[in-house]
């Protein structure tokens, strides 16, 4: 199989054997015309092949038309990942603020996070094929003015409701605990249940003309100040439902907010860790 036929944009990578599960439903999300950022899908076959510094595959990721010249988030998209059974969260790399002449090495860091001793020990405990098979996800980064997670169930409790976390900057800094976020609680029906603010002290931003992020100050005035607006709640709430009718009802999601105030959906997911 050529190398063209294993790097694809986006929308096109629906087979997750290939591709991976997160690459097949963000090109779902696309397909149903979901707020997706554009980027491409490397198959795993493909990525082999770059991780190996094959010469065609290495020169067809440098040159795609179907990743631009832009800011760039390299996302781990392995076969089995993202599903209800095994979301491998923490367990693979993601890299982000890449720039094209950084892309050979933040795919190889992507394809090497399936094969450390952690994620090898995941997959044992999973009954899970010893031999990764790592896809990989390229997509244009957003600047987000905010950015979080959206939980269609209450993955502590088990409630019907809607969680939302939000921080500054981007997502990570909610993802990894770095604050303690904003958080906003919703009924099914997207009515407000309760509002808290959040001690969001840094935020995670680029660093500078350099590739990868970095841990910034947020200034004392916003720290406590909610980065939301009851627009957004109701932005967040319709996503949501759109999510839920493609995938279903449970679901793990991944926003950023930008300057515009619209709403991108990052990733989404089955939530693995929620009570019944």
């Amino acid at each position: 199989m050529g190398a063209e036929l294993t790097l694809v944009p986006l929308h096109a990578a629906h087979q997750e054997p290939a591709f991976g599960g997160k690459a097949a439903s963000l090109a779902a999300a696309l397909r149903e015309e979901l707020p997706v950022p554009p980027g491409a899908a490397l198959g795993a076959a493909f990525v082999d092949r770059v991780a190996g510094r094959d010469a065609a595959a290495v020169e067809a990721l440098l040159t795609s038309p179907h990743i631009p010249d832009t800011r760039l988030a390299v996302r781990s998209s392995a076969i089995g990942e993202d599903s209800a059974d095994a979301s491998f969260a923490g367990q693979h790399a993601t890299k982000l603020n890449v720039r094209k002449p950084q892309l050979l090495e933040a795919v190889h860091l992507v394809w090497q996070s399936a094969r450390t001793e952690s994620a090898l020990a995941y997959r044992a405990r999973k009954g899970l094929n010893a031999s990764p098979l790592m896809g990989v996800v390229v997509q244009t980064m957003i600047e987000p003015v905010a950015a979080g997670v959206l939980f269609t169930r209450n993955p502590v409790t088990g409630d019907e409701e809607r969680l939302i976390e939000a921080a500054w900057g981007l997502g990570e800094a909610v993802v990894n605990g770095s604050v303690v976020p904003d958080r906003v609680r919703l009924d099914p029906s997207g009515h407000v249940l309760d509002v808290t603010p959040g001690e969001k002290d840094i935020k995670v931003w680029y660093d500078g003309d350099e590739d990868g992020t970095v841990e910034v100050p947020v200034d004392p005035p916003l720290q406590q100040r909610m980065c939301l607006e009851p627009a957004h709640f109701d932005a967040l709430h319709d996503l949501a439902s759109r999510c839920q009718r493609v995938w279903g009802r449970d679901l793990d999601l991944e926003w950023a907010l930008d300057a515009s105030g619209r709403i991108f959906l990052l990733q989404c997911r089955p939530i693995t860790t929620v009570r019944a």
